[in-house]
């Protein structure tokens, strides 16, 4: 018998903003909990995205993932989820996170204390939706007397972690945790330990990422994965990914072969080993297992990513969802 839990979908944001509309409700329909709109520096803006989708659903949350501190004051942070939950109540996530390096380093942004910032930031979001008045002076970010117009907002605020100190900072202070895609299920059970070890005031809720486009013979859609993983693998901070999950890749051939856009060799770096050991990837039976797994792992709701067609999202959510 499968256990039950929950699945989500993520948007990138990265085809035309006028997609989400078709996105969310496709979602909606295939029975996600949640639809999680990432932030990504110079690609659409996740906000207006996020009102787009939260407009044309009824019951689907919307998370804004990952809201910088380092781009996006905690302040204005919690001003945009607090109104997005006042038009409509009770289906807004404020996720936070670092924002991915390179992103930073293009817009000029230096990070620093990464750890204290997002202590910080938490701190700030959540003593504003308080409906309080505020006075926090922290080392990075103050708040002098002032309370949010429309405060007294149950918004839950998650955290995207990876590395130990900051997982365990998700399991001390946010309501949840959100680990990224292409992570191995072995990695999950890693991550999830040092959330657990911080989990003094009870255990918080537990996302992943996962990419499970159906495989459907076509080799493109399987290369487009391919590459996706190279992206998202070539980072320093996933080796002890790519050691749990028990797989051979060379990061600095895979580093090399993006730097020179040489994607033939990004597509032979990432073996179909990797695809296995990564992803959901494969036959509806097999992704659904795979799927399961991830939950079995730890995962309280598995997040759907790697599609943009609305009429195959519905069908690959439909198709995923755990059956009693």
């Amino acid at each position: 018998m499968v256990s039950m839990f929950e699945l989500g979908f993520a948007v990138d944001g990265f085809t035309p903003a006028a997609d989400i509309v078709s996105q969310a409700q496709a979602a909606e329909t295939g029975g996600a909990d949640t639809l999680w709109v990432a932030t990504h520096l110079f690609h659409r803006d996740s906000i207006a995205l996020a009102a787009s989708a939260l407009a044309v659903t009824s019951e689907l949350k919307v998370a804004l993932m990952a809201i910088s501190p380092y781009a996006m004051h905690p302040v204005h942070a919690a001003m945009s989820a607090a109104t997005l939950d006042e038009l409509y109540p009770g289906r807004l996530v404020l996720c936070l996170g670092v924002g991915a390096p390179t992103d930073l380093q293009s817009a000029g942004i230096k990070k620093s204390r990464p750890l204290q910032v997002l202590h910080e930031a938490i701190v700030v979001c959540r003593s504003l939706f308080s409906g309080e008045e505020v006075s926090f002076k922290g080392d990075v970010f103050r708040v002098q007397n002032r309370r949010l117009a429309n405060g007294n907002r149950n918004i839950p605020i998650v955290l995207a972690a990876s590395g130990p100190k900051m997982l365990e900072l998700a399991g001390a202070q946010a309501d949840g945790v959100i680990l990224s895609g292409a992570t191995s299920t072995p990695f999950v059970k890693h991550c999830l330990g040092h959330v657990g070890a911080a989990e003094d005031s009870g255990p918080i809720r537990k996302y992943g990422i996962v990419y499970a486009p159906l495989d459907i013979g076509d080799e493109r859609r399987r290369n487009m994965l391919r590459r996706t993983l190279g992206f998202m693998l070539r980072g320093e901070h996933h080796a002890r990914n790519i050691e749990c999950g028990g797989a051979a890749l060379d990061q600095a051939a895979l580093r090399e072969a993006f730097q020179t856009e040489d994607w033939g060799r990004v597509e032979d770096l990432i073996s179909d080993d990797i695809l296995a050991r990564h992803t959901a990837f494969g036959n509806e039976g097999h992704a659904r297992a795979r799927v399961e797994e991830y939950h079995t792992a730890g995962l309280d709701q598995v997040i759907i990513n790697g599609i943009t067609d609305a009429h195959e999202i519905a069908s690959t959510l439909e198709a995923l969802k755990p059956r009693a």
